[in-house]
């Protein structure tokens, strides 16, 4: 091998190695800042305001995807519990065509949730979008969010960084091997997020403590 070569192969290796300890460290912060927020067990729950739920995908006629499927009948049982007192469905409504929340709330709705307690979210196109708006446009001090195990660290960490009293629900998870590598470098953007704490398309205020019908899209 020739001096350039190997010094070439060193500097690729030296890059490589940088950029994997950066993400590692991305992930170790995050994973330790919320430590002691998050659970598998609803019983361990202080009572919140709300139940926070980010959007996943949803089919073409509204049937929730199975991800989604989960966190919905999790916030449902914490809102029948007492647990939380109203349910904050977010997601992507970025055309006509798909509407993450509006299908949320509809789950919810079936499942016996007062409408006056399912709030919507159209504009939670990210985890640092849902929780910067649950606490900017609909004024939520404390609040449990509600995701599977991969996910659940990283959004309660942004959103105690969006200045609310998070904790969060574990209810499972998906496929490992693919969301797991996914949400490691998830991970790293979450936390330039939480420091940085980019702004987002806000609006005018739709407080929780009101009636989540105010928050609908017009029927």
């Amino acid at each position: 091998m020739s001096r350039l070569r190997r010094r070439l192969v060193i500097v690729a290796g030296t890059v490589a190695l940088s950029g994997t300890l950066a993400v590692a460290a991305a992930n170790a912060v995050v994973l330790k800042r919320s430590d002691g927020w998050t659970t598998a067990d609803p019983e361990e729950l202080p009572h919140a305001q709300v139940a926070i739920v980010p959007g996943s995908w949803v089919m073409a006629d509204g049937r929730l995807g199975a991800v989604v499927q989960q966190r919905v009948d999790a916030a449902v049982d914490l809102y029948r519990s007492g647990k939380v007192d109203k349910i904050l469905v977010s997601g992507d409504n970025r055309t006509h065509a798909y509407n993450e929340p509006d299908a949320m709330r509809d789950a919810a709705l079936a499942a016996g949730v007062a409408p006056e307690d399912v709030f919507t979210d159209y504009a939670g196109r990210s985890t640092w979008h849902t929780m910067r708006r649950a606490r900017e446009v609909f004024r939520v001090d404390e609040a449990v969010v509600v995701t599977q195990d991969f996910h659940v660290a990283r959004s309660v960490d942004l959103g105690r960084a969006a200045g609310m009293d998070v904790h969060g629900l574990a209810v499972g998870h998906a496929n490992r091997l693919r969301v797991d590598a996914r949400e490691v470098a998830a991970r790293v953007r979450g936390l330039g997020e939480a420091t940085l704490r980019p702004d987002v398309v806000l609006g005018p205020p739709i407080p929780i403590t009101g009636d989540g019908r105010t928050s609908w899209a017009q029927q």
